[in-house]
């Protein structure tokens, strides 16, 4: 049998939870280790549609990205939302496990998922952890394309490669520049614009970029390309990596990737020129 202590042991193999940032909020939520787990629904937010998911098909574990909560609480009443999640999770007898900041940079990871969702080769960290004896392990990744793309049909690739929304693909720079070398970031990574500059990336992919740090990297000579595409979108790429990797080392354990799209954004309307 196995149960969630077994799942968590290899989860916490591949996604070690010491690798988190001091802020974030890893690890088991809610759940009996001595359960036993025989379906986990892998998910980015641990949202009710997701949890209402997990009791329709008879998950006993959501895995989810994004943490329940990243504050400390002196209430999980039923009242708030997210006492809601917890109170039917434990009805039904489900537990939820969080890899968020810790899954982002390692071998298998978020950014890493991503690369590879991008289709792009020769994939390494964008900023290697010089104190990690894994050379695998970094923040972002970068890689290259198979063969050199026009800015504009490469961020059509990119929308095309990741889960569809009803968000934006926002896009900086010349519609006719070549895009070979590509730098991206899983998740908001703005701190990583200049250093996906600096490594001599032709476009840089990632989310969450605000106003002040792009149109500051736009104004270097040379800037490369910024395209931004959505939270969610880009850290689903995640999942069926993650789901594939938890169940190639635990055959007994059946798993499914959650589709709900759960980015908060419903809707965009362009802008006219």
């Amino acid at each position: 049998m196995t149960t969630l202590r077994d799942v968590v042991s290899v989860l916490d193999g591949l996604y070690d939870p010491a690798w988190a940032d001091d802020w974030d909020a890893v690890g088991t939520v809610a759940g009996d280790p001595d359960a036993p787990v025989t379906k986990v629904l892998f998910a980015v937010d641990p949202v009710r549609a997701v949890v209402d998911e997990a009791v329709e098909w008879g998950a006993d574990l959501v895995v989810t990205h994004h943490p329940l909560w990243l504050k400390g609480v002196t209430s999980v009443a039923a009242t708030s939302p997210k006492g809601s999640v917890v109170h039917r999770l434990i009805t039904h007898g489900i537990a939820l496990h969080t890899c968020h900041t810790n899954a982002d940079s390692p071998h298998l990871g978020v950014s890493e998922s991503m690369a590879f969702a991008l289709g792009l080769s020769d994939v390494r960290p964008l900023e290697p952890d010089t104190d990690d004896v894994e050379p695998d392990r970094g923040s972002g990744r970068i890689g290259v394309l198979s063969s050199p793309l026009a800015l504009a049909d490469f961020a059509d690739h990119v929308a095309r490669s990741l889960p569809a929304h009803q968000s934006a693909v926002r896009v900086a720079g010349d519609p006719a520049r070549p895009i070979r070398t590509v730098a991206l970031c899983g998740g908001s990574g703005d701190f990583l614009l200049a250093t996906a500059q600096a490594a001599g990336a032709d476009a840089y992919v990632t989310s969450d970029l605000r106003h002040h740090p792009v149109s500051e990297h736009l104004e270097q000579s040379d800037p490369c390309a910024v395209i931004d595409v959505p939270h969610w979108s880009a850290e689903w790429t995640w999942l069926p990596v993650a789901a594939d990797a938890l169940m190639q080392r635990l055959p007994s354990v059946e798993t499914r990737v959650s589709t709900i799209v759960t980015d908060p954004w419903t809707a965009h309307v362009p802008g006219t020129v």
